[in-house]
């Protein structure tokens, strides 16, 4: 029998990748170019975001129980600057990120849930710093997805049901949750 502790890790890791392969659904549509295509002057590109959730990913994730989420070394402005990395370069930052970060979670017993973590000095339980990160990174994912589809509009491949076809989709297929195979 399954234990909440338990239940809730489980269920977290298997949202968080959902979420992960949704925005890397996502990059398989977009041309490299694209990656770097800033929708106006105060809005990041996708290459930006993902420098930045990597950053924030490594530095949260990394030595997640014993140490302060926002490290020293981190560069936190540095990830909103504009690198010119290419698309793989960014898959593999990206990479990098969501292995720290899966790795961690999934290192977790249902003992360390209630143990008192920090970022920037501020101090809240495990089961906290997982939600904040469960709120965070599909904020971001949500930006990648809307300027991916913005950026290929006709030629975009939907990653969920397509418009006007709800009715058609619940009247021949068994609803599942997607997150399930992760």
């Amino acid at each position: 029998m399954s234990t909440i502790g338990k239940e809730y890790l489980d269920t977290a890791i298997r949202r968080l990748k959902y979420y992960k392969h949704l925005s890397e659904q996502a990059f398989d549509q977009l041309e490299e170019k694209e990656f770097h295509l800033q929708p106006s002057s105060e809005s990041n590109s996708i290459a930006v975001i993902i420098q930045h959730m990597a950053g924030n990913m490594l530095s949260r994730w990394t030595d997640f129980l014993t140490s302060d989420g926002e490290k020293e070394w981190r560069q936190r402005d540095g990830e909103f600057e504009i690198h010119s990395y290419s698309k793989q370069q960014l898959m593999d930052l990206w990479e990098k990120g969501w292995k720290c970060f899966l790795d961690a979670l999934q290192s977790l017993k249902e003992e360390d849930l209630l143990k008192i973590v920090y970022i920037r000095k501020e101090p809240m339980t495990a089961i906290d710093a997982i939600n904040r990160q469960l709120a965070h990174y599909p904020h971001h994912i949500g930006q990648i997805l809307y300027i991916g589809k913005m950026v290929r509009n006709e030629d975009w491949k939907s990653l969920s049901i397509p418009k006007g076809q709800s009715e058609n989709y619940n009247r021949n297929e068994q609803v599942k949750d997607p997150a399930k195979k992760y």
